[in-house]
């Protein structure tokens, strides 16, 4: 699907602006960090990441679908739908697996070693959502393999999930204002900023609650939503207590931040 690309590119630097400017109109937070040091690493993990996914997997996700469908294998390749529930049944489906291997990077010591450095950025803005190691990537481009060829969803159904889970995941951890009404609403179809935010806490108990990045129903069945900070949204502190210097937190050592004590 060579559109796919298009597609990608347009929703990432279309919800990238967006949010960005939000930010300026109206911050949530006052930020504490390098705003410009800070972006310059977390938008170069987003080409980092693409670069080492692109050379180590032979097939990505939509590629998947498209040999799952040839096969016919996944359950909505063996049992029929409308096309429309398929989409709808894979795609929330997907959101249901990347919830549960977001849990499992945080309570897994091995794998929580390559997310964290997802948290230890000192402020929560846009850019954050797309601060992740590339080992992570990796590993979480294959367990999207393997839910794609268990589910069998269309290979539109895929897009659509990607685009929508990129998009979300820069919004939701965006640094906005809005309104506690529209927040209250929305963030019972969507994981809001204030919602994921946090899960960004300093505190244990906050860092292991909000999973979910962009259905919000997940953390509510499963238990582990926590609706506001106890500190509050300004008062937070944004975090890992072990990881506070700003001048740690490079490029570089991130990228080597698994590896060492």
């Amino acid at each position: 699907m060579p559109e796919e690309q298009v597609v990608r590119l347009a929703f990432f630097f279309g919800t990238l602006t967006v949010v960005a400017v939000w930010e300026v109109v109206a911050p949530r937070r006052m930020l504490t960090d390098s705003k410009r040091r800070r972006w310059f690493t977390n938008l170069s993990m987003v080409v980092i990441d693409t670069a080492v996914v692109r050379s180590l997997l032979p097939v990505l996700p939509v590629g998947m679908a498209l040999i799952a469908e040839e096969r016919g294998l996944g359950m909505l390749n063996i049992i029929m739908f409308p096309a429309w529930i398929e989409v709808v049944l894979a795609v929330v489906a997907l959101d249901f697996v990347i919830y549960l291997q977001h849990l499992l990077f945080h309570f897994l010591p091995i794998l929580w070693r390559l997310h964290r450095m997802h948290h230890t950025d000192l402020d929560i803005d846009v850019t954050t959502g797309n601060r992740f190691h590339p080992v992570e990537i990796v590993i979480s481009a294959g367990i999207k393999l393997a839910a794609v060829a268990l589910i069998g969803p269309p290979a539109v159904a895929v897009v659509v999930f990607e685009v929508v889970l990129n998009a979300t995941s820069q919004f939701n951890h965006g640094n906005i204002r809005m309104p506690e009404t529209v927040d209250r609403w929305l963030r019972l179809f969507v994981v809001t900023p204030d919602m994921h935010r946090v899960h960004h806490s300093v505190i244990p108990r906050e860092t292991n609650s909000n999973f979910g990045f962009n259905l919000p129903w997940w953390d509510r069945l499963c238990g582990t939503y926590r609706p506001q900070p106890a500190e509050g949204h300004e008062g937070m502190t944004i975090g890992l207590k072990e990881f506070r210097d700003a001048g740690r937190l490079t490029l570089f050592r991130l990228l080597i931040h698994p590896f060492v004590r």
